[in-house]
C-alpha cells in the first residue's frame, strides 16, 4: 500500500497537490463551499474550483446543496463521496466471528454476527470468507471493491514466519503460513492485527478513549489483552507483542498450570471466574457471565469470587500503571464490561498495591470495539488509495 507521489514542482504535479489539499480539507473539517476551502487552504479561489471539478469527475467529492443563508448569492456545498471506496472490517473471536462493511465516512453499510463453532484453523478461514462474502453481498458490492480489508484476530502476526503467536484460544490459529492462507481467501490490501490493539483503536476512535493520547484497552475475556496507544498512536513493540499481558506473572510457579497460555491470563481470564466461583461454593456455574448475574442478583459467593477477580485485574493496572504512566485505562471484553461489580473493589485493591492509579472506564462500544478498530484502520489506508486509484499521477 505505497502511495504514489506527484513529480514536484510540475503542472501535473502541483494539480495532485492542490487537489489532495482540498479533499484532505474536506474530510477533516467537513462540508464546505468552495470560498471556504480557499479559505482554509490557502489556495485561491479558481485552483479550489479547479480541483472541485476534478474530484468531483474522479467520483472523490460531490455536491450536496446550497447555502441558504448569509449575503450574497447561493454557493454549492461540497463533501466527500462516501461511496468512493468501501473496506471490510473482521473481528474472529474464540466465540464470536463479526463482519461489517463501511463506505469511507465510515457508516456501516451491511454487518454480520455468528457465533464461531469452528475447530480447525482451515475451518475458520473457510467460515470467515464465507461470511465477508456474505456480508460485502449484502451491501450490494464484490469482494473486487473492496480497498482494505482489515482482520483483528487474537495473536501476533508473525511477517517472517507469515503466521500469528500467542493464540492458543484458537484450535490451529498459530500454524506456519496461516497469513498467506487469509490473504488466499480474502484477497489482497489486507491487514490482519491484534484484536485488543484494534479494540484500542475502535476506543479512540468512537468510544471511551476520545481525544486521549495516552492510554491502554484491557480486554479481559476469554482470553486477556491489552492495546496500548501513547502520543495518540498504536504501540506494539519491538516484536508486535507490546500489550500481551497474560505473559506477566502471577502466583507461586506451582500455582497456577496456565496451559501454555501465560500465567495471568490462566489466573484472571474467563475460565478463572469459574473456577473462582466454585471455590467459593458455587459448583454449579458454567460460565463467567453466570457468575455475574449471581453477583448482580446479590449472591454473596458469586460477590466474593467477582472481588477476587477485580484484585487480579487491579494488579494488571497496576503494573501498567508502573510502566506505562497512561491517563486512561479502558476496560473491555465480555468480563471488563462488568465495571458496575468491579470498579469498587478494584480500587480499594489499588490503593494497597500503588499510588499510580490511572482513571478507569468502561469501554463504551462493548462487543463491537473490535470490529469497529478494524473499520477505523482500515478507513485511514483506504481514504489515500483511493485517491491514488483514481487520480493520475504524473511521475
Amino acid at each position: 500500500m505505497v502511495r504514489k507521489s506527484p513529480q514536484v514542482g510540475t503542472p501535473a504535479g502541483m494539480r495532485v497537490l492542490n487537489q489532495r489539499a482540498v479533499l484532505d480539507r474536506l474530510r477533516r473539517g467537513g462540508p464546505a463551499t468552495r470560498p471556504q476551502v480557499a479559505k482554509d487552504t490557502g489556495l485561491s479561489k479558481p485552483t479550489v474550483g479547479q480541483a472541485l471539478l476534478d474530484l468531483e469527475q474522479h467520483g472523490l467529492v460531490r455536491p450536496i446543496g446550497r447555502t441558504t443563508s448569509g449575503p450574497g448569492r447561493s454557493a454549492m456545498v461540497y463533501e466527500p463521496n462516501p461511496a468512493a471506496g468501501h473496506v471490510l472490517g473482521i473481528d474472529i473471536g474464540r466465540q464470536r466471528i463479526r463482519v461489517a462493511v463501511a463506505d469511507l465516512a465510515g457508516s456501516v453499510i451491511a454487518r454480520v454476527d455468528e457465533r464461531n463453532r469452528c475447530r480447525s484453523a482451515g475451518s475458520l478461514v473457510r467460515t470467515v470468507r464465507e461470511l465477508a462474502e456474505r456480508t460485502v453481498a449484502d451491501a450490494g458490492l464484490a469482494m473486487a471493491d473492496l480497498v482494505v480489508k482489515v482482520v483483528g484476530t487474537p495473536g501476533v502476526p508473525d511477517p517472517r514466519g507469515r503466521a500469528l503467536t500467542h493464540a492458543p484460544n484458537l484450535p490451529g490459529w498459530e500454524r506456519r503460513g496461516l497469513l498467506d492462507d487469509l490473504e488466499a481467501q480474502l484477497g489482497p490490501d489486507l491487514l490482519v492485527e491484534n484484536d485488543a490493539n484494534l479494540a484500542a483503536v475502535g476506543e479512540r476512535a468512537y468510544g471511551a478513549a476520545r481525544d486521549v493520547d495516552v492510554f491502554v484497552c484491557v480486554m479481559v475475556g476469554t482470553g486477556i489483552g491489552m492495546g496500548i496507544v501513547v502520543d495518540g498512536r498504536l504501540f506494539r513493540g519491538a516484536h508486535g507483542a507490546a500489550g500481551e499481558i497474560g505473559y506477566l506473572p502471577w502466583g507461586a510457579p506451582s500455582e497456577v498450570d496456565d496451559n501454555g497460555r501465560g500465567r495471568l491470563e490462566a489466573a484472571a481470564a474467563a475460565e478463572s471466574v469459574v473456577a473462582l466461583a466454585k471455590q467459593h461454593g458455587i459448583p454449579t456455574a458454567k460460565s463467567a457471565r453466570d457468575v455475574f448475574l449471581l453477583a448482580k442478583s446479590g449472591d454473596e459467593r458469586a460477590l466474593r469470587a467477582v472481588r477476587d477477580e477485580a484484585e487480579r485485574l487491579a494488579f494488571v493496572v497496576a503494573s501498567v500503571a508502573a510502566v506505562i504512566d497512561p491517563e486512561l485505562v479502558v476496560l473491555g471484553g465480555g468480563i471488563g464490561q462488568n465495571t458496575e461489580l468491579l470498579a469498587e473493589p478494584m480500587a480499594q485493591a489499588l490503593r494497597r498495591m500503588t499510588p499510580l492509579a490511572p482513571r478507569i472506564a468502561t469501554g463504551e462500544l462493548g462487543d463491537g470495539a473490535v470490529l469497529s478498530g478494524a473499520i477505523a484502520m482500515g478507513l485511514r489506508s483506504a481514504r489515500d488509495l483511493v485517491f491514488d486509484r483514481r487520480i493520475p499521477v504524473t511521475l
